[in-house]
């Protein structure tokens, strides 16, 4: 069976890693899935030979707490926030005068007397450590996992986030000793050098930037299952049902296979069945990417969620609850969160090995030193030096910074990146998967040919114009746009007639004037032969025609066509030079086919259901492939999700963009090459980053730990390790600034 569990303290891809590691050793698992994204674990095992009791021991036995998933998916996140939000005030609340009062002295900055004097260095110091204790009590999850998982032997960013701030803590309390001893006995010049070697502030400042960056990840996750919420609330509540005769609404819970459902124009269909009376057209675009309504009579399939036009029609149910395509395609959204690999940070990585060697190295130390018969405070301070040079300030902005300068650099060019993995990961694509409608195209029909046989081409759009005045069908849209765009008059109709899935007819003028498909036009015995030529050229080029018949005969041809954005074809020739360009598609394989020969696309996939959609994602990831996919529609919304990143239009549904990586604000494809490209840039920069981060930690350990002390009387005491340390945060802050000056348009 499978089940789902909710993970807490989890915090980096370590973490998941670390959780799934533990699980997957019990027998009777058959499969384990950690989500960092939600703080979910998914578990598919053999409940007769497992319990619950032995999964959450597992976790626990990781270093993190286990619980069953609660109903109220909603309140728990909110909650999760609610208690960060709290975190991070309080924690902006004391380190603000806790900076300027351990800073004070320095910049010269008015401060009361009692901060003054080596008279007043006790209250100086404790009062930096009052300041400092609040923030450490809200925040006291990272000293419990962070030791937690050292103790496991698994450190994260967490336990370095605890070491270096507790190296802090426990050398200021230290430092609060000595200067009471100086000032005890009569040693001014002890006390006034621990008085300037307070490092409260430091421990303060990392927890707080940390929480913050906490608070914004936590947001970002909540959106996740936005996504699925809006999926949820696309269903109607109710559905009307004939039974015996009589129509009666019941709640959709309550449906059962084989009811018999009604449904009217403008509602929305409830479940998946069968058409077994009346003609429809059903706007399907949400689930299937067709942009044309799509014509429905007996027999024909019905899906819920998607939209009854402008028929009555009634159905046979055959699919309910969590077999229809709705709930399906809710599901795969889910399992594609759940399943997707967090990405390894490589800052992860290093503190694997990079916390077991300073702590190794901070004990040996003090144990050299100790047996070389060095006092206590210089023992300590050597020790604690160490500790405080591999601090991980640099280390934790090192990834976050860069990316806040390159997300707020791709925000200029209308580009919305909602996580750090996505803009990482997207230097590594090599296959772009783009959506039809609404990516490539417009999203709406529009005239793009009138065709007339010995006719006025403006006397024929006035007439046809006049005639769908009344009907809701896109195609009539399309046309009426036209219409007014060229400031048509429309004309008086009589005898309207809408012929469902057709066409439509109507008295203008005393001319009778028909307008639909060939299907229309060959039911009424009106000749078409004279625009078959024509007809064929519109539909190589993924143009719909509109017959138009006056008085039984043929005088013209509209065509209509969701039309490809102009941006379109130069950004998928920009594309090509580097990527493979695929276009998935819920059209028919005649339009797609069209598409794909006018931009040159290098594979065209049409006539997709949501959930193929995803498993051509699937194919393709399966054969090593980084996937990226292109889309803006609900039926978008798995393969977003599964793609390695997904990328939504943003003119697209909400759906699609709750679901999708990256934003495309502007709509442009071009802006998926401007992705790519900042991509690149920020991940060379992290690296740079990362190796600013550690530099001062490979040349400043040894020296900490006193190498050159015995030899050349140089030693980095801990004053001058926090100042090593500070200056690595600014060269990494320093260099994530160049990427403000990346020239995407010169490097095209």
């Amino acid at each position: 069976m499978k089940k789902k569990y909710e993970i807490q303290g989890m915090t980096c891809s370590a973490c998941s890693a670390a959780v799934e590691k533990s699980v997957k050793k019990l027998d009777g698992i058959n499969n384990v899935s950690v989500s960092l994204l939600t703080n979910s674990m998914t578990v598919d095992y053999d409940e007769n030979n497992i319990d619950d009791q032995r999964i959450f021991n597992a976790v626990s036995a990781a270093g993190y707490q286990a619980v069953t998933n609660t109903n109220d998916e909603k309140q728990k996140e909110d909650d999760v926030l609610k208690q960060m939000r709290i975190r991070l005030w309080v924690s902006f609340i004391f380190v603000v005068p806790l900076m300027y009062l351990a800073m004070g002295h320095m910049f010269d900055w008015p401060l009361p007397a009692i901060f003054h004097g080596s008279a007043n260095l006790i209250t100086f110091a404790f009062t930096q450590f009052l300041l400092m204790l609040p923030i450490v009590i809200v925040n006291y999850q990272y000293f419990t996992v962070g030791f937690k998982t050292l103790w496991k032997r698994s450190p994260n960013m967490d336990t370095l986030v605890a070491l270096g701030s507790s190296a802090a803590v426990v050398y200021g309390i230290f430092a609060i000793y000595m200067i009471s001893y100086g000032l005890g006995h009569g040693q001014m010049e002890l006390a006034m050098e621990y008085g300037m070697d307070l490092y409260f502030e430091s421990a303060g400042t990392i927890l707080t930037l940390i929480t913050l960056g906490k608070y914004l990840e936590s947001k970002a996750k909540s959106r996740t299952s936005e996504a699925i919420k809006k999926l949820i609330e696309l269903r109607p509540n109710t559905a009307i049902i004939k039974r015996d005769g009589i129509e009666v609404e019941v709640m959709i819970d309550d449906v059962m296979v084989n009811d018999l459902v009604v449904v009217r124009p403008g509602t929305i269909i409830p479940v998946d069945g069968i058409v077994v009376e009346g003609q429809t057209t059903i706007d399907e675009s949400a689930l299937t990417g067709e942009s044309m309504p799509v014509f429905k009579e007996k027999d024909a399939k019905v899906i819920g969620a998607t939209v009854n036009q402008n028929g009555y029609i009634i159905f046979r149910v055959t699919k309910i609850k969590e077999d229809t395509t709705l709930s399906q395609i809710i599901r795969l959204v889910e399992e594609a969160a759940s399943s997707k690999a967090p990405i390894a940070r490589l800052a992860d990585k290093i503190s694997g090995v990079f916390v077991p060697i300073v702590i190794v190295i901070a004990l040996l130390t003090i144990i050299v030193w100790a047996l070389l018969g060095y006092d206590l405070a210089f023992v300590l301070s050597m020790g604690i030096s160490v500790l405080i040079i591999s601090c991980p300030c640099a280390l934790g902005l090192a990834t976050p910074v860069a990316i806040m300068v390159a997300t707020g650099l791709a925000a200029k060019e209308g580009i919305l990146i909602k996580s750090s993995e996505a803009l990482e990961k997207a230097q590594a694509v090599d296959t772009i998967v783009l959506d039809k409608t609404g990516t490539i195209t417009f999203g709406k029909p529009q005239v793009s040919q009138i065709i007339t046989y010995d006719f006025d081409e403006n006397t024929l759009l006035q007439l046809v114009a006049s005639v769908e005045h009344k009907s809701e069908h896109p195609l009539a849209n399309a046309i009426l746009n036209e219409a007014k765009k060229k400031e048509l008059t429309l004309l008086d109709t009589e005898a309207l007639d809408v012929i469902v899935g057709k066409g439509i007819s109507a008295i203008v003028n005393k001319q009778t004037i028909v307008v639909g498909n060939l299907r229309l036009l060959t039911d009424k015995g009106i000749d078409v032969t004279l625009a078959d030529n024509d007809v064929e050229e519109l539909s190589e080029q993924a143009i719909t025609p509109l017959y138009c018949a006056i008085d039984n005969k043929l005088v013209g041809v509209i065509g209509v066509a969701d039309q490809i954005k102009a941006s379109s074809k130069e950004a998928i020739s920009m594309l090509k030079k580097d990527h493979n360009v695929i276009m998935l598609t819920g059209d028919n394989k005649k339009t797609a086919a069209a598409i794909g020969k006018m931009l040159e696309l290098d594979q065209v996939f049409s006539e997709v259901l949501p959930d193929q959609k995803e498993q051509v994602i699937k194919d393709l990831q399966s054969q090593g492939k980084i996937v990226a996919m292109v889309g803006d529609g609900i039926n978008d919304a798995v393969a977003l999700t599964r793609a390695d990143v997904g990328i939504a239009i943003g003119a697209g549904s909400d759906i699609a963009i709750e679901s999708a990586d990256i934003v495309l604000m502007k709509n442009d494809l071009s802006n998926v090459f401007d992705v790519i490209k900042i991509s690149k840039k920020t991940l060379i920069n992290i690296k740079q980053n990362l190796f600013w981060a550690f530099i001062y930690n490979i040349i400043g350990i040894p020296i900490a730990a006193g190498v050159l002390y015995l030899w050349l009387d140089i030693r980095l005491n801990p004053m001058i390790a926090a100042a090593a340390m500070s200056f690595s945060s600014v060269s990494v802050v320093t260099n994530a600034l160049r990427l403000r000056y990346i020239n995407r348009k010169k490097e095209k």
